[in-house]
């Protein structure tokens, strides 16, 4: 089985490929490592859903925020790994390059995402080239979740 995830600060959505090719979906708590340990990451995935796939999983692909950094993309892979051991293969890279993939396939072109925080960059068929990140919901991150949350409050 495959393990494919789409991890924001707010929410992740798991997608499951089976042996057989079927798709199935979860849906968990978010992750990033910038704003929870490793222990509070691996809690989130205790649901069942989860937990009844350890001993099925042979690759996970984590696109997750705050996945940039060797650091931080390493403290994701160790909680996964812990989580699956037996996994052979667990990618874990930036959400970015989730939009990107998903939105350019192999061809260059400019992705963002919007959520609770929006970020942006330039790609190039492979990988992130140069990313524009917003200055952060204090100095007016308009695409992000704070901003329209906001806007709807005052609405």
């Amino acid at each position: 089985m495959i393990l494919i995830a789409d991890s924001g600060s707010s929410k992740t959505d798991w997608r499951v490929i089976d042996d057989q090719g079927k798709i199935s979906q979860i849906r968990t708590t978010g992750f990033n490592p910038y704003n929870q340990t490793a222990s509070q990451m691996e809690e989130g995935m205790r649901t069942p859903d989860l937990l009844a796939l350890r001993g099925k999983i042979r690759q996970v692909y984590f696109y997750g925020a705050g996945c940039t950094s060797p650091k931080n993309k390493a403290v994701v892979g160790q909680t996964l790994k812990r989580f699956y051991p037996e996994a052979g293969e667990i990618t874990v890279n930036h959400d970015l390059l989730a939009a990107a993939r998903a939105t350019c396939g192999h061809n260059a072109g400019i992705a963002c995402v919007l959520g609770t925080g929006s970020n942006s960059g330039d790609y190039d068929g492979e990988k992130i080239v140069d990313n524009r990140p917003s200055p952060g919901y204090l100095l007016g991150d308009e695409g992000g979740g704070s901003y329209i949350g906001r806007q709807f409050l005052q609405d």
